[in-house]
């Protein structure tokens, strides 16, 4: 009978130390020493109350504020390997702007590179965020976080369903003038607002002004900042046969709240183009 206990506490403590290494072991699946290279990436681990694991960014994540004081490794296009290796990252994070040779050097060195491409629409950005979520064990959150958004979204558009669709053009580059299509997420913005993208249609980003003048939008977006946004408004002014010059409908939006959106943000985008549209 002795033996009998003996056996049992034996097994009782194998399944123990087991379960417990299970434990352990899920935890620390879960990368611990993040690097992001892109800004978007950079503000969806804030967002999630994962910056703790955010080690370095590139200098080009400026949201929330608390970014700018973690370890800069590069452009969201070059990035310092000596540097990003220095750090000891179990996670890599780039996006599909990071330079591919780049990321087979990582790779090759060891360090593990997951790759988020640019969403080409909301649903895709929400379905990107959750596995962003389901990566630094934060689904959860995630999940609470795009419901959230998805509500706000659907409420917009019932909203501004039965309102007037002023033609839209939107401004991403200067020199090409470069717009968006309609498989791009920014197409999203427009129409969920309730307008229409002159350049839905159109095969790819690069625009001519005079493709401009015939579709004669109503509105006209510039996504730049500073004095290249001002400049180019000042460009278009010149064109008064515009609707958008006459009615002086001509915005600049901050390329930070339009280019690296996470759900929470597209909204707020979002409800900052229905004031401009509508």
């Amino acid at each position: 009978m002795r033996d009998l206990k003996v056996v049992i506490r034996f097994i009782s403590g194998v399944l123990a130390f087991c379960c417990m290494s299970f434990f352990i072991n899920a935890a620390t699946n879960h990368p611990q020493r993040i690097i992001s290279l892109g800004p978007s990436i950079t503000e969806q681990l804030y967002l999630l109350e994962a910056q703790d694991k955010l080690i370095g960014c590139t200098i080009y994540c400026r949201r929330p504020q608390e970014a700018k004081t973690k370890e800069k490794v590069g452009t969201v296009v070059e990035v310092n390997l000596e540097k990003i290796v220095s750090l000891k990252p179990d996670l890599v994070i780039a996006t599909s702007l990071t330079n591919l040779k780049a990321i087979e050097k990582l790779r090759n060195l060891g360090i593990k590179v997951s790759v988020f491409s640019s969403p080409k629409n909301f649903t895709e950005l929400c379905r990107q965020f959750l596995e962003l979520g389901k990566l630094v064990d934060k689904e959860k959150a995630a999940e609470d976080l795009i419901h959230q958004a998805e509500n706000k979204v659907a409420a917009i558009k019932r909203n501004v369903e039965n309102l007037p669709k002023p033609k839209v053009f939107i401004q991403v580059g200067a020199k090409p003038l470069v717009t968006v299509t309609k498989d791009s997420f920014v197409n999203d913005f427009i129409e969920f607002a309730g307008g229409m993208n002159i350049a839905s249609n159109a095969k790819i980003g690069l625009y001519s002004r005079e493709e401009v003048l015939m579709k004669n939008p109503d509105v006209i977006i510039i996504v730049t900042m500073g004095i290249a946004g001002e400049k180019e408004q000042e460009i278009w002014k010149k064109y008064s046969a515009l609707e958008a010059v006459k009615n002086n409908r001509i915005y600049i939006i901050d390329s930070d709240k339009v280019c690296s959106p996470t759900p929470i943000s597209f909204v707020q985008t979002l409800e900052e183009l229905v004031d401009i549209l509508q």
